[in-house]
């Protein structure tokens, strides 16, 4: 993309030191990571470290994960072409974006309105047609569009909210944190039949994830 050239390197550094080196090698991934602005999901004022490897701070107590964080999760989902996404806490959009990349539909839910109405807009703007960003309970997830070949977390629970295992499709792939403030773990389901598969990942460090299902309040540090 041609706003991207002032970022060049960075995004080149990015991919190889960030994302290869540390084992994502999906070329689907790769290429969205490559090819969604970063910067333009950032604040202003932290437009120089879009593509560092760290999580930003995007107002609200909200942050945007780092980008191997982001290409790592996405990756764990396998999507295809024609999948549709639910994704719990699109903050700023930038998860949002990547996904649209891979994904036949994403439907996002952001429970802070501000943050809802600014990165729908941003998204319009940067001509991602196949996402809509919903303002509400995430921990709800979305059963009138329900079910979702996928569903990505980017914030963490005590434990996976129950409407969201509900919401997934026959061999439908969920990925989320899951732990308290200070210990978190990316988990894996997939949904086989009646039975859930899970699979832990990694260690992670997210944002809680307020809601009926997940954090009553935000969990103190």
């Amino acid at each position: 993309m041609p706003e991207n050239e002032e970022f060049s390197s960075q995004i080149s550094n990015m991919i190889q030191m960030q994302l290869r080196r540390r084992g994502i090698t999906d070329a689907a991934v790769l290429a969205a990571m490559e090819f969604v602005p970063r910067h333009e999901f950032v604040p202003r004022e932290f437009r120089e470290k879009s593509y560092d490897d760290v999580p930003l701070p995007i107002g609200g107590g909200q942050t945007i994960s780092q980008p191997y964080m982001v290409a790592a999760m996405t990756a764990a989902l396998h999507l295809r072409p024609g999948d549709r996404v639910l994704e719990i806490g699109t903050g700023c959009g930038y998860q949002t974006a990547i996904l649209s990349r891979l994904a036949g539909e994403v439907f996002g839910v952001e429970r802070r309105p501000e943050l809802a109405l600014s990165a729908s807009a941003r998204l319009a703007r940067l001509g991602y047609t196949n996402v809509h960003v919903h303002c509400g309970d995430g921990t709800l997830g979305l059963a009138e569009f329900a079910p979702f070949d996928a569903i990505l977390v980017a914030a963490a629970a005590p434990t996976i909210p129950q409407p969201l295992l509900a919401q997934l499709a026959e061999g439908g792939r969920m990925i989320a944190p899951v732990g308290d403030s200070e210990h978190q773990e990316l988990q894996l389901v997939e949904k086989r039949g009646k039975t859930f598969r899970n699979t832990t990942l990694e260690g992670c460090r997210f944002v809680p994830l307020v809601g009926y299902h997940g954090w009553q309040d935000p969990p103190s540090r």
